[in-house]
């Protein structure tokens, strides 16, 4: 019991003696410590709070970028959806203007070959026209003794017209070529037989007045057609020109040069016309190839 005693006395002295100890030095260390680390805490719950604020703070920027990422995603969607409109719409333009480019191209060499044929059609019309005119020359010169009868040459289309008045080739009323129409033809053959490439219309023409008792001649077409036959009969026949080369045709009383009711204008109207046109094969057959 008094060992008991001891040891609890000497734990009590030993307590004592460092409770001594501390309050010198020591003690005064500590509480330096204990005021250093208390500010230090301060300063750390600072920092906590500032890291705290941070943390919210870029909670909501991240927040907000996230939101506009989304906007930023759907933007991009619809401009991909564009650009794959117009990716396609492009594609499809490119092909039309391929299309249209290889059809221009076609055109083109079209329009070449329409221009050449025109030309061509051009050349062959220019030449038929120095034919025709040279034609006409021809015959006025051979005619020339004739033109105070009745008889003119003119062109019309590119044709050349011998208008003979009926006085200058038949009696009146009659069918029969007199004498003095027949060297009218002989001359006009002497020309038309070296023109093989012209082909030859004759063409009966009356005045109005009906026929009256020509037993034969029932009437005005009668006559222009008989009339016709009589002078294509006579260059075929006496004058030896080609038959192919010739038609006979009548035109009545309806093809007039004159209306007017008079007898001068009734004597213009009764003529027969011998047209005179080059033969066109070859612009023919340039047109329809």
């Amino acid at each position: 019991m008094k060992i008991k005693y001891l040891l609890l006395l000497l734990a009590i002295c030993v307590a004592l003696h460092s409770c001594q100890v501390m309050s010198n030095k020591k003690y005064k260390a500590l509480l330096a410590t204990q005021d250093s680390l208390t500010n230090r805490t301060v300063t750390l719950e600072g920092i906590v709070a500032s890291l705290k604020g941070d943390t919210a703070r870029l909670h909501r920027q991240i927040a907000e970028l996230q939101s506009n990422l989304g906007g930023l995603n759907d933007r991009y969607n619809g401009l991909n959806d564009r650009y794959s409109a117009l990716n396609e719409k492009y594609t499809s333009l490119n092909s039309n203007y391929s299309a249209t480019t290889s059809k221009v191209s076609q055109l083109s060499t079209d329009l070449q070959k329409r221009e050449a044929r025109l030309k061509e059609v051009e050349d062959i019309l220019r030449k038929r026209d120095e034919a025709t005119n040279a034609l006409k020359e021809k015959l006025q010169k051979a005619l020339l003794g004739f033109q105070e009868s009745g008889l003119t040459v003119d062109i019309r289309n590119g044709k050349v017209y011998v208008s003979l008045a009926d006085k200058l080739l038949f009696p009146s009323g009659s069918i029969t070529i007199d004498q003095k129409g027949k060297v009218a033809l002989k001359q006009l053959a002497v020309v038309l037989n070296k023109e093989p490439d012209i082909n030859i219309a004759v063409e009966g023409h009356t005045d109005d007045k009906k026929i009256i008792n020509l037993g034969q001649i029932k009437d005005n077409w009668d006559l222009s057609v008989m009339r016709a036959t009589s002078v294509t009969r006579y260059l075929t026949e006496t004058e030896k020109i080609d038959p192919v080369r010739l038609t006979a045709t009548g035109k009545g009383q309806f093809q007039p040069i004159d209306t007017a009711p008079t007898t001068e204008a009734r004597a213009k109207n009764r003529r027969i016309e011998i047209v005179l046109s080059p033969k066109l094969d070859e612009l023919y057959n340039l047109i329809t190839k």
